[in-house]
Parts: C-alpha cells; sequence; structure tokens
C-alpha cells in the first residue's frame, strides 16, 4: 500500500470535511455522508506519521466544523459585541474543540490497525461512535444529523439512540474502503455491511408502518403553535411598553389559534415577558397589565422566567396553565446551555463575565425531567413531558424523559439569536430523532422558528418558517397542528439509553488492548531472538 505525500493527504481530509458539511442541512445532500470518510480514512490510514494522520484526520473534524456551525461568527458580533478579529479565534477554537472527536477516531484506527488488522467495517463505526459519546459538545451534534429527513434509515435509534445511524454511515464508508484497498475478505466484510444496512433499512419500513396505524387510531389534540418572532434584549431588560407590545403580541396569536379550534396553546421559551416568582400558581386578575390569558381560556403552556426570593436563584420554567388560570404545574429546564445561561467554572474566574452579555449565567437547573399533567373530562390525564431548547437533542436526557412514558413531547425553544438561515434547520434536523428514540409525537414552539409537529417516525408533518427578528423582522406567527396522542410504548432506547455507544466504546477499549498486547509481545520474541 503506497504511502501518500502530506500535501495529497491534507487535501482528501480537506475534500472529508466539505463532504460532511455538504451532507447536513441547510445544504442537504444526504447521500454524501455515506462516502464522506473515504478520503479522510484514505489519508490517514496510508500516512507513516503517526502525528502526522492525527493532524489530518482532526483537520477534517475542523473543516466539518466550520462548515457546519459558521453561524456562531455572527451571534458573537450581534449578542457578545465581538469584533469579527475577536470573534474568528474563539470560533476557531470552538472548531478545533468539536475536531477532537475525529482526531480520538484516527488514534483508535491508526493503533489497532497497525497490530490487529480489522476491517474498516467494523473499526470505522466502532470508532466514531466512541468520539461522539466521549467528547464533550456545547452543541450536541453527530453525524447522524445528516439522515434527518431520511426517515425510513432513522428508525434504528428506537434501538440504538443516534448514534446507531452513525454506525451506519461509517459501517459503508468503511466497506467501501475496504473494497478499493482489496482488504483480505473486503468481499466478505462488503457482503455483511450490505446485509446489517439493509436489515436495518427492513426495519426501519416495517417498523414505520406499524407506527403509522398506531397513528391512525391515536386521539388528536389540536394545539396551537405560538411563534412571536420577537427579538430579545441580550441582556433581558425591555421597557414597559415593549413588554406590552410583546405580551399582546402572544395574546392575539393564541385568541387567533383557539378561534381555530386550539385545544391548547403552547408558547416558545421565554416569551413571557415578565418573571414571575415561585409561588405562582393563578393567572394574574383581569385588571393587572401582566394578565396572561387575555381574550383565550385554552389550557397554556408558557415559557418564563421563575424566581426564588428566598434562595436567590433563577430558572428558565415551562408553566401549565389549566382552563381556568390556574397553574397545574411546571417544569425547570434541566441542562443548561453553557455560557449563555450558566457559566462553567464563573465561581474561579469571574472575570470571565466582563466578556459576556449582561445577565447571562443566572440560572439554576431543574432537579430532573418532569411531566405536565392535561386533565380531560371522562379520560385519564395526558401525560405532556417539556423539553426546553436543546433538551430536545440530548439523548442521554432524553433516555431520562423516556422513563417518565410521556404521552408528547413538548418543546420550547428561542432560537432567534441564530438567524433564520442555518442553525434553526440544524436544530430541527437534530430534534428529528427524539421521536423515534421514545415514539412519541414532539411538538415545537419556537419563538422566531422552526415551529413543528413532528410524529412518532421522525417525519416533519407540520412546520412554520424561521425569521431573523433583528434584520428582516415580520409580525407574529403561529400554526395549528393536529397532533396524536400516544402512549410511550417504552422502547429499548428508553429503557436502555446510550447503551449501544457504549458497547462500541468498550469494542474499541478491546481492540486497543489486544493491539497492546500483539506489540508488546512482539517486541518480547524480538528481544528473545
Amino acid at each position: 500500500m503506497r504511502n501518500l505525500n502530506f500535501w495529497t493527504a491534507l487535501g482528501l481530509s480537506t475534500l472529508s470535511g466539505c463532504l460532511w458539511f455538504l451532507a447536513v442541512t441547510p445544504f442537504d445532500h444526504s447521500y454524501l455522508a455515506w462516502i464522506a470518510s473515504l478520503p479522510m480514512i484514505a489519508a490517514v490510514d496510508r500516512t507513516p506519521s503517526f502525528r502526522r494522520a492525527l493532524f489530518l484526520g482532526w483537520w477534517a473534524g475542523l473543516i466539518e466544523t466550520a462548515g457546519g456551525f459558521y453561524w456562531l461568527i455572527d451571534v458573537m458580533q450581534r449578542f457578545a459585541d465581538f469584533p469579527w478579529i475577536g470573534a474568528a479565534p474563539i470560533f476557531l477554537l470552538f472548531c478545533a474543540a468539536r475536531a477532537l472527536i475525529f482526531l480520538l477516531f484516527t488514534a483508535v484506527v491508526l493503533c489497532v490497525r497497525r497490530n490487529l488488522k480489522l476491517p474498516m467495517t467494523l473499526l470505522a463505526p466502532l470508532a466514531m461512535v466512541s468520539g461522539e459519546l466521549l467528547v464533550p459538545q456545547i452543541f450536541p451534534c453527530g453525524q447522524w444529523i445528516s439522515q434527518a429527513w431520511n426517515p425510513v434509515v432513522i428508525q434504528v435509534a428506537e434501538l440504538t439512540g443516534p448514534f446507531g445511524v452513525t454506525a451506519l454511515l461509517m459501517m459503508i464508508n468503511g466497506a467501501l474502503y475496504d473494497v478499493m484497498q482489496a482488504a483480505r475478505g473486503a468481499r466478505l466484510c462488503a457482503a455483511a455491511a450490505v446485509a446489517v444496512l439493509a436489515t436495518a433499512l427492513i426495519f426501519g419500513a416495517v417498523r414505520m408502518r406499524q407506527m403509522d396505524a398506531i397513528i391512525a387510531g391515536a386521539p388528536r389534540l389540536m394545539i396551537g403553535l405560538v411563534q412571536p418572532n420577537f427579538a430579545y434584549s441580550a441582556s433581558g431588560e425591555i421597557s414597559r411598553e415593549e413588554t406590552l407590545q410583546q405580551l399582546t403580541a402572544l395574546q392575539e396569536q393564541s385568541q387567533r389559534l383557539q378561534r381555530a379550534g386550539a385545544q391548547l396553546l403552547l408558547w416558545s421559551e421565554g416569551s413571557f415577558p415578565i418573571a414571575v416568582p415561585r409561588d405562582f400558581s393563578m393567572d394574574f386578575s383581569p385588571d393587572s397589565l401582566a394578565r396572561i390569558r387575555r381574550g383565550f381560556d385554552v389550557p397554556t403552556i408558557i415559557g418564563a422566567d421563575m424566581y426564588d426570593a428566598v434562595h436567590d436563584d433563577a430558572y428558565n420554567s415551562a408553566i401549565l396553565l389549566d382552563g381556568s388560570g390556574r397553574v397545574s404545574g411546571y417544569y425547570d429546564k434541566v441542562r443548561l446551555l453553557a455560557f449563555g445561561e450558566y457559566i462553567p467554572g464563573i465561581e474561579a474566574f469571574p472575570w470571565l463575565r466582563k466578556f459576556l452579555p449582561e445577565g447571562a449565567g443566572h440560572f439554576t437547573a431543574g432537579s430532573g425531567p418532569g411531566v405536565l399533567l392535561l386533565a380531560g373530562s371522562g379520560r385519564p390525564s395526558w401525560r405532556l413531558a417539556p423539553v426546553i431548547c436543546y433538551e430536545d437533542i440530548l439523548p442521554g436526557y432524553l433516555h431520562r424523559v423516556g422513563q417518565l412514558r410521556p404521552d408528547l413531547l413538548v418543546n420550547l425553544t428561542s432560537d432567534s439569536w441564530f438567524g433564520a438561515d442555518t442553525e434553526p434547520w440544524e436544530h430541527l434536523a437534530l430534534s428529528v430523532f427524539a421521536s423515534v428514540e421514545l415514539r412519541v409525537s414532539m411538538v415545537r414552539a419556537v419563538n422566531s422558528g422552526v415551529s413543528a409537529l413532528i410524529d412518532a417516525n421522525g417525519r416533519v408533518v407540520e412546520k412554520t418558517y424561521p425569521n431573523d427578528p433583528y434584520r428582516q423582522p415580520r409580525g407574529p406567527d403561529g400554526v395549528l397542528v393536529s397532533t396524536p396522542i400516544m402512549a410511550s410504548s417504552q422502547t429499548l432506547f428508553a429503557r436502555v439509553g446510550n447503551l449501544f455507544a457504549y458497547v462500541c466504546v468498550a469494542a474499541c477499549v478491546l481492540a486497543l488492548s489486544l493491539s497492546w498486547y500483539i506489540l508488546h509481545r512482539n517486541k518480547n520474541n524480538g528481544a528473545g531472538r
């Protein structure tokens, strides 16, 4: 096998990074994901220097991340007042950190294959899944995002979580590489890969048909998704006039959706513009300017900040008001966004605050997942599981939510900070996996879009479109969706969570141990001679 010179190898790694981000929304060339890693694998497997190969793998991850998260530079410029020259290095640091997934992948591949000749068909999925699981990410995202709009492919998430989709992609990439290199047993590996992929696709088609039958017979709840398209203040402080304007817009949209037939209204994350006390138990009086239910009277879930004056805590909460205006339950966001809702290490390094917008990092995490009970006459209460912001894309957290057996996932999100071109679509693409993992529908009320109904097969049934309220503002939007209410079937994923990914990590550890054993055995044999 001929070694590659550095520049050729670098070009191949760059090509891989480009193919990966082109496979993902908003570019949506998802077919590229089935071959995207081929150039990078060829580069790292045919580079004699271990350090150079590690760099090449890391470089592919850097290019992929830069192409997928380019919108972060604009976010830092708009909301942290970073000049371009200051935002770019921080963005590169973010890309370099996330590229550690690919560096870890490369390290495992090199260490194993140089002593233990495992086929890439097997090794590539094990190594990439391990990297995705073990490398921390501020915005969790894996190679599985590329298949979000291919529902038959993603049905394996019910068994494996989204990591199973990554494994399928890398298995095919690895099998193609084995065949191209005419590796020993390549045909057998390719046949096995085709068989596994075919089994996964057949499983997907059968399960989708089964779930469609269940969806067709499920009771329906008409839900109005209120999308206010607000431009939030970075400091969280708005004038009295702006508060009234925002609240009026929410109320008018709610009135319209109730007239259209909404039985439940869902407001987006933090949309209620007034913080409420922890003992908040009833809607404000009709003569109060802060009254929530003005002109409508159906149950409503609002996104609001709650404060505990006694303990000096603030929470990002979802609050359910019943038809009479009483608070029948609330949920506090558990997985807070680093550097937005909490600041890692701020106690040890308080000077970090001066680099962040005023008010950032002041929230307290909730105690754990929960359900809101939506009562109804003549039937048991429906169990609505709120997930706020990016909690709808966290497999580990969704596993805990699934153990509560919800009938519906309810996502309240504010993506208005990120513009309208890319991040809202990426967030939607990542969120479809939650419905497959738990086999329940999800409704999403997103401050400036994309608000949506996702069914239990991970298909986006209804959606709005994103708006950039800071640059191209438009009036409030919203959509009425007919939502199937399906009792959670306690899927394998809901029972065991990321077990599949941990098995992949264990397999990599075993392969690395065997490789180390063979290396030292050969050294000892050589020394003995």
